[in-house]
């Protein structure tokens, strides 16, 4: 996790807004056509009995679609892009069996309730980024690894129990209204995005036994309490952006100390304090980069004479 870029990779820095173009756009909205589908068809495969071959990937992005009952025959697509539309019914794609990748972002639906994806069994990688979704419930899928739903108006997150979700490995939720991280019950999800969120609480996390990647940027947060030396795995830690001020968050941060590569702490008041870098490592000697700046030898080596001496200082006098 040393190379780890907190500005490529795990970055929040804000997506394009979403595509819009106001009145002209509304001229564009219109049924989905054969026609439409034919041009965006691609990627010949054999058919599931392995006796035929049919396209399999579907590209309708920016189409100004707002009803797509015609791509219900093609019960052979496994990917397919739906983004940047104006929909509001997903009910078609309740044919769509065999479907493994789905994107529907930046497009109208409000809410899970009447959308098809029990019927998606099979359905490995979800992004609705940029909807209306304000609950999660009627959101069932059972394979699925990866699911984004950034840039909605999600408050509560009670439905992720690892019985229905006890394949999802990385979860997106930044840019909702959510003020805690409770109700995350994944134990086998490595990444978990909540940046851009309303966040003061951290609860629950010790369900978290396989996360790798915590992602809590430009949050409410004045304390780190919440994090539990039952999360194993944790390397990557970024609290960019919040209102940690004291000392305690150290504390916190230590019963991480034996996993954690990387913390970002960078535009919180504690970093204004002195020796802020050296209280850090003095926790986590195993750190690698803290911020922008990978952690020298030189500082590894001050943090452990500091705590040696502080040892010594508690050792009483015979």
């Amino acid at each position: 996790m040393s190379d780890v870029d907190d500005e490529a990779v795990f970055s929040d820095v804000e997506e394009d807004e979403p595509h819009l173009q106001g009145v002209e756009e509304e001229d564009k909205v219109c049924h989905l056509t054969q026609e439409t589908i034919r041009h965006g068809l691609s990627l010949l495969c054999k058919t599931g009995n392995r006796l035929g071959h049919a396209f399999v990937k579907l590209d309708l992005k920016d189409k100004g679609l707002n009803d797509i009952a015609a791509v219900s025959s093609y019960i052979h697509i496994r990917f397919l892009d739906l983004s940047h539309n104006h929909l509001t019914d997903l009910s078609p794609l309740a044919s769509l069996t065999e479907l493994l990748w789905l994107k529907v972002d930046s497009n109208a639906v409000a809410s899970f309730k009447g959308q098809p994806f029990a019927q998606l069994t099979f359905l490995q990688w979800l992004s609705m980024a940029e909807n209306q979704i304000t609950d999660l419930e009627g959101l069932v899928a059972p394979f699925l690894e990866s699911l984004n739903l950034t840039g909605n108006s999600i408050q509560t997150v009670n439905v992720f129990q690892s019985g229905c979700f006890e394949n999802l490995v990385s979860l997106e939720l930044r840019g909702n209204h959510l003020d805690t991280t409770d109700g995350i019950n994944l134990p086998n999800l490595q990444r978990l995005y909540l940046a851009q969120n309303v966040i003061h609480r951290l609860e629950g996390l010790e369900k978290l036994e396989s996360l790798a990647v915590l992602h809590l940027r430009d949050n409410h947060l004045d304390t780190l309490d919440g994090l539990s030396p039952n999360m194993k795995c944790l390397q990557y830690l970024n609290v960019r952006g919040n209102r940690i001020v004291d000392g305690n968050a150290a504390r916190s941060i230590g019963f991480v100390s034996k996993t954690l590569r990387v913390l970002i702490l960078s535009e919180n008041p504690l970093v204004e304090t002195s020796d802020y870098r050296l209280s850090i490592l003095m926790v986590l000697p195993q750190l690698e980069r803290l911020d922008k700046d990978p952690v020298t030898p030189e500082e590894k080596t001050e943090a452990q004479e500091r705590v040696r001496e502080l040892k010594e200082e508690e050792i009483p006098e015979p």
